[in-house]
C-alpha cells in the first residue's frame, strides 16, 4: 500500500469517527482499516489516535498530522481536478465555518445554489458564532462579519454591512420617533452580547467629521444571537441597532421601522477568509467568486436603505 493511501484511510477514519463508518465509505473491511492504521503509526513511529471500546480521539501528533494530511490531500485533489477537467465542475469536499445568523439566512441559500451548479461537490458547514481556528481545525475557509483583525489569514471582502437602528411602530408610538442619535439615550435597548460595551452604540455622519460620538441605551435585553434580539424588537420590547442582513426582512414586511439612517452606526463588511497555502483550491476560489457575484457591493439585504435612489 502507498503512503498516500494510508493517509487517505487515516483522514477518513478521523472524519467518520468510527472504523465501521470509515470502512463503509472506503469500501474496505474494518480489519483492513485497523491494519492500515497500524502500518501508518509503525512507519511514523508515533501514536496518532487513542482507541477505546467507545471512542477514538487524536493525540497531539495526530492533530498535527491530520491537519497537514488534510491540506495535502485537498491540494492534490484540486490539482488533479484543474488538470483533468476542462469545465469548472467541482468535486471533493469544501469545509466552511460561518456565523449562525448570517449562515442560516444568507449563506445556506447561496450554498444550495452553488451545489446545484456543482452536484459532485460535498459541503461540510459549521454554523456557530465561535471564532474557529481554520488551520488547527481543518477548515478550508470561513465567513466572518465585522472589522478584520490582524491575521495570517487571507481575506476577500464579499459585501458591505450597514447597522440599522430600528424598532416596532408600537415602540415609537410610546417613546416618540428619534430625530438625532442623542434621542436614543436611556431608551430600552436590545443589545448584542458579543460587543465589549453592548449598551453603547457608536455613530458618525458621513461627510461631517465633527458629527460623531456614541449613545448609551438602557439595556433591556442582552443576547449573543441577533435573531433573538430582532424578535424582541418586533414584539415592541426595545430599540435595536443590528446588521442589515438580520433586520432587512422585518423592515421590508413593515414589522420594524428604521430610523436615523443618515448616520453610520459602526462599520462592517462580510469577508471570506482562508489560510495562506501554497495552492488555493478551485473549490475555495470559485465559491468565493460566486459569493461576490451573489452579494456584491449592493447586497439585497440593504435594498430598503436605497429606496430613495
Amino acid at each position: 500500500m502507498s503512503e498516500l493511501e494510508e493517509i487517505r484511510v487515516f483522514i477518513q477514519l478521523v472524519e467518520s469517527g468510527t472504523a465501521t463508518q470509515a470502512a463503509a465509505r472506503l469500501g474496505l473491511a474494518v480489519s483492513a482499516i485497523s491494519r492500515r492504521m497500524k502500518n501508518l503509526e509503525q512507519r511514523l513511529g508515533v501514536q496518532l489516535m487513542r482507541r477505546t471500546t467507545r471512542r477514538m480521539s487524536l493525540t497531539e501528533p495526530g492533530k498535527t498530522y491530520y491537519r497537514r494530511s488534510r491540506q495535502l490531500v485537498d491540494d492534490l485533489d484540486a490539482m488533479d481536478q484543474e488538470v483533468t477537467q476542462s469545465s469548472q465542475q467541482l468535486k471533493g469536499r469544501l469545509r466552511i465555518a460561518t456565523p449562525l445568523s448570517f449562515g442560516v439566512a444568507h449563506l445556506a441559500p447561496a450554498i444550495a445554489a452553488f451545489m446545484h451548479a456543482h452536484p459532485d461537490l460535498d459541503i461540510d458547514l459549521d454554523m456557530s458564532d465561535r471564532r474557529v481556528d481554520l488551520v488547527e481545525e481543518g477548515f478550508d475557509m470561513a465567513i466572518r462579519v465585522g472589522s478584520l483583525e490582524d491575521s495570517t489569514l487571507i481575506a476577500r471582502r464579499l459585501a458591505p454591512v450597514s447597522h440599522v437602528v430600528c424598532a416596532a411602530h408600537s415602540f415609537f408610538e410610546r417613546y416618540g420617533l428619534p430625530s438625532r442619535p442623542e434621542d436614543l439615550v436611556g431608551l430600552p435597548g436590545l443589545c448584542f452580547g458579543h460587543l465589549k460595551k453592548p449598551d453603547i452604540w457608536s455613530y458618525k455622519l458621513p461627510g461631517n467629521e465633527k458629527e460623531k460620538g456614541s449613545v448609551k441605551v438602557a439595556m433591556k435585553m442582552r443576547s449573543t444571537n441577533g435573531d433573538a434580539l430582532r424578535e424582541a424588537a418586533i414584539a415592541g420590547l426595545g430599540v435595536l441597532c443590528e446588521p442589515s442582513f438580520i433586520v432587512h426582512g422585518a423592515v421590508e414586511r413593515g414589522l420594524l421601522k428604521p430610523v436615523l439612517t443618515d448616520w453610520q452606526w459602526y462599520g462592517m463588511s462580510v469577508y471570506a477568509l482562508y489560510p495562506q497555502t501554497r495552492y488555493l483550491s478551485a473549490r475555495v476560489r470559485l465559491f468565493i467568486d460566486f459569493l461576490i457575484s451573489r452579494f456584491g457591493e449592493r447586497p439585497y439585504w440593504e435594498s430598503f436603505l436605497r429606496k430613495d435612489e
